[in-house]
């Protein structure tokens, strides 16, 4: 069941109205502040399990920031080592824990001219900076301003977004169905959404309701699929 294959509408952009924010509350509002560049610190470093939304904050506040006319550029790790320019008001820099030697002088140069310039940089990894896996310099000055964990979403919470998701679009999800859901498909927010939203187009044509039976018989059929394309 892992590998199933939903037809999946494409996500929105990210952005904070879309972002579930459980624990993460503060960190939301300092980003909305760097974003507005209302704040003094140049620089904000995030840190947290892969699906915990690390991505999705670093090209919201992006996008926050280009709404209000500001230059503003996300980069991942393979993006930023072939930037030829990096003139930007605001840079994100998403997986620092894999540049290579090269890119991480480039990440601290990219610092020490931030700071000197007056302008902005998010940062995210997979944890603090101390222990990513690059020179003790870079991981020092990535240290020297805020530092925040992205704390993933509860279980809890990944039903309260569903059924909120389900109520948007017009229907209430039956018991069970966001609990099965969970258990037999990809458990990251987005991947969840999408199948919801999948869900819902099936149901609608078929003129059934939106159920733990209707769920199963699409798994299986993505599943077939799946097999017949291998």
């Amino acid at each position: 069941m892992q590998q199933l294959i939903l037809d999946i509408a494409p996500q929105p952009a990210p952005s904070f109205e879309n972002f579930i924010t459980a624990e993460n509350d503060e960190l939301i509002d300092v980003l909305r502040i760097k974003a507005l560049k209302h704040d003094h610190e140049p620089q904000l470093y995030l840190w947290g399990t892969a699906g915990s939304g690390k991505t999705h904050l670093l090209k919201a506040c992006v996008l926050a920031a280009q709404k209000l006319d500001r230059s503003a550029a996300y980069f991942d790790t393979e993006d930023f080592s072939a930037a030829p320019s990096l003139e930007f008001d605001l840079i994100a820099i998403d997986n620092v824990g894999l540049l290579d030697d090269a890119a991480q002088i480039k990440l601290f140069n990219l610092i020490n001219r931030v700071r000197e310039e007056h302008g902005r940089l998010l940062v995210a990894g997979s944890a603090r900076p101390a222990f990513l896996p690059l020179r003790e310099d870079l991981t020092t000055r990535l240290a020297w301003n805020l530092v925040y964990q992205v704390h993933p979403l509860s279980d809890a919470d990944k039903l309260y977004a569903l059924t909120r998701i389900a109520r948007e679009r017009g229907f209430e999800l039956q018991g069970g169905v966001a609990e099965y859901l969970m258990r037999h498909w990809r458990r990251d927010l987005p991947s969840l959404i999408g199948a919801i939203e999948s869900l819902d187009r099936h149901s609608l044509q078929l003129q059934r309701p939106v159920t733990v039976p209707l769920l199963k018989e699409l798994l299986a059929q993505s599943s077939h699929k799946h097999i017949e394309s291998t």
